[in-house]
């Protein structure tokens, strides 16, 4: 069965900085790229960040520069160091596999099961 499980997230002023975790099961991490995505009220959930099994990265062009993904193989986790954080960036984060890679893009996710996410709010 394979788990993911979110955490870090919380409430910050405008231009402070979050740290996320993902800590997924082994089955879906060792082989896998992982994503971040984030679903803001009323809004789809986006692909915001995702790292290769080999620790390359790519990111939306809305989180580009302020958000860095990283991956420790040894814990089966991932994080997401997100700095400069704007209001617009409220919204709940969830971990998951993209499924593919078009060009420079990842998209879609493998696991229908997400994990809880986890809030985090932007103040203004």
């Amino acid at each position: 069965q394979v788990h993911l499980v979110e955490s870090g997230g919380g409430l910050v002023q405008a231009g402070g900085s979050l740290r996320l975790s993902c800590a997924a099961s082994r089955t879906i991490f060792s082989t896998n790229a992982m994503g971040w995505y984030r679903q803001a009220p009323g809004k789809q959930r986006e692909l915001v960040a995702a790292i290769t099994s080999g620790g390359n990265t790519n990111y939306a062009d809305s989180v580009k520069g302020r958000f860095a993904n990283a991956r420790d193989n040894a814990k089966n986790t991932v994080y997401l160091q997100m700095s400069s954080l704007k209001p617009e960036g409220t919204a709940v984060y969830y971990c998951n596999a993209p499924a593919g890679c078009a060009g420079s893009r990842w998209y879609g996710y493998l696991m229908h099961a997400w994990g809880q996410g986890t809030q985090v709010t932007v103040s203004s």
